[in-house]
């Protein structure tokens, strides 16, 4: 299926950049060797049974490893985690220090702040990306803030407000702030 002549493919993927997500690294072992993919269409999709979804490019090369692998891990990328995804995303750090942690036979990023290891049981062609549908068989979250992606850069969550100062308990108190006069007596 074509898009209508006069759908802009640029404007659709800047409108679809409002969208903010976090941002994940996928990996999966193949021959041997640990592959691993940044990705942000990353999304749950059932809790019984407990099912997520990544979309991956169709001509990348995890999109036929993964295939071929029938297993997956997806770290969620902490916010000092920026320089793994650029990695992962093609765009080679050297001297980078890539430090993986093992779950279930699956080696993930170390210092996420979630961790999820899936075994494919579906994918779906779709358009010029493949669905493929994982049921989870380990999970593990930290608190720790993510890394987010929105509007083609990365983000960060903005700092915790701090807790509103409350009301004072006495008249005398609530006049002494000075925004109302005290009553005349």
């Amino acid at each position: 299926m074509q898009p209508p002549p006069a759908f802009d493919t640029r404007q659709f993927r800047n409108a679809l950049g409002r969208f903010a997500s976090g941002v994940t690294v996928v990996t999966t072992c193949y021959e041997g060797q640990t592959h691993g993919m940044t990705a942000n269409a990353f999304v749950s999709v059932s809790l019984a049974p407990p099912l997520v979804l990544v979309s991956l490019d169709n001509r990348a090369f995890m999109h036929r490893i993964l295939r071929e692998a029938g297993r997956y891990g997806v770290s969620v990328l902490s916010e000092d985690q920026e320089r793994l995804s650029n990695h992962f995303a093609g765009r080679t750090i050297e001297g980078l220090h890539i430090r993986f942690t093992d779950r279930q036979g699956m080696r993930l990023l170390e210092g996420a702040v979630a961790y999820f290891v899936v075994s494919v049981v579906d994918a779906h062609p779709a358009g010029d990306h493949t669905l493929y549908i994982g049921q989870v068989e380990h999970f593990e979250a930290r608190d720790d803030r993510p890394l987010l992606f929105y509007s083609g850069k990365y983000q960060q969550l903005r700092p915790e407000r701090a807790k509103p100062t409350p009301w004072p308990q006495d008249e005398f108190s609530l006049f002494s702030i000075g925004n109302i006069d005290p009553p005349i007596t």
